[in-house]
């Protein structure tokens, strides 16, 4: 069953006057309305297409937290063949908020780490709502030193509000893993490309996007801290959180004009949950393209070019 969002509600009362319609025009003996229904059906598909041209920057930070939007899981079953989880970080547990391991996309062997939110309650639950805690970033740094040791290129993918911030991940050094996992990715000598499929939240997003090239889905969020924190630190008031939103250039097509990111993969309209299958495959392909670039890079171009990227930062743009 489709969920839709609160600002969706047009489309939704569209659409579920379209479903009445092709369940009457589906009943024995029932009237002509396939012209009817054509019409309508061409007045929902247009109120959505223009709905999903204007997203304000909060309407896309609500897109990209979507409960049906794909995740992580499917993206691995979707494109990464013969996968082999890895698990542990060889020190103190496993953390399955962050998933790792090996497998071959389209015909090359690859290492891939990306961040799991869950999709129902037992889910979400099991991988700590895709909150990372340090034993995950150190899992995720073991997998990029064995990608490095064996010249496998990286994959990530990056959906997270950001990293735990429980006392208990604290106490294990939160912050140092996170600073250890960014450096594991700067100094990666084969090419990692990370893509935001959902929300990129600061630096426990940081720890696995420090890439050579970076992609975000056109309706996906990438911030140094949520909306709903932000307003609070900046105003003291959570609910001015779509104010946040707007003010801290979130969006994937505001990150692509100031150099953040590399490059915006589209969504089917009304956003990646309606067609998930398409949207994988276009992830797919952008990926493909982009490790593509670096086929006939040695070790030290690549780590030349990723510093060279992350150091022009601010610099070539405004």
């Amino acid at each position: 069953m489709a969920s839709y969002l609160d600002f969706e509600k047009p489309v939704a009362e569209l659409e579920a006057r379209v479903e009445d319609l092709r369940a009457l025009s589906e009943k024995k003996d029932s009237p002509n309305i396939g012209e009817e229904l054509a019409k309508l059906e061409a007045k929902a598909a247009k109120a959505l297409a223009d709905l999903y041209a204007a997203l304000t920057p909060w309407q896309k930070t609500q897109v990209a937290r979507h409960p049906q939007r794909p995740h992580c899981v499917d993206y691995i079953a979707g494109l990464i063949e013969d996968f082999t989880p890895l698990a542990g970080d060889r020190k103190f547990a496993e953390d399955e908020a962050i998933l790792c391991g090996l497998g071959r996309f389209r015909g090359q062997s690859v290492a891939v780490i990306g961040q799991e939110k869950g999709f129902d309650t037992a889910s979400r639950l099991k991988h700590n709502f895709g909150m990372v805690k340090p034993e995950g970033y150190r899992k995720a740094v073991r997998v990029m030193e064995l990608a490095d040791r064996f010249g496998l290129p990286v994959i990530s993918f990056v959906d997270t509000a950001g990293a735990f911030p429980g006392i208990e991940a604290e106490e294990r050094g939160q912050a140092e893993a996170i600073a250890r996992a960014t450096e594991a990715a700067l100094v990666q000598g084969t090419p990692n490309v990370a893509t935001v499929i959902g929300e990129g939240g600061s630096g426990g997003a940081l720890g696995i996007a420090a890439c050579n090239v970076v992609l975000m889905l056109e309706h996906s969020i990438y911030t140094v801290a949520s909306p709903e924190a932000s307003a609070s630190i900046l105003w003291r008031d959570s609910s001015r959180a779509q104010d946040a939103a707007t003010s801290m250039k979130i969006t994937a097509q505001d990150l692509m004009k100031f150099g953040i990111i590399d490059g915006i993969v589209a969504e089917p309209v009304g956003g990646a949950h309606r067609d998930p299958e398409a949207t994988i495959k276009s992830v797919g392909d952008a990926v493909a393209s982009a490790l593509a670039r670096f086929a006939e890079f040695s070790p030290e171009a690549v780590r030349a070019f990723r510093q060279e990227k992350f150091l022009g930062m601010g610099r070539n743009k405004v």
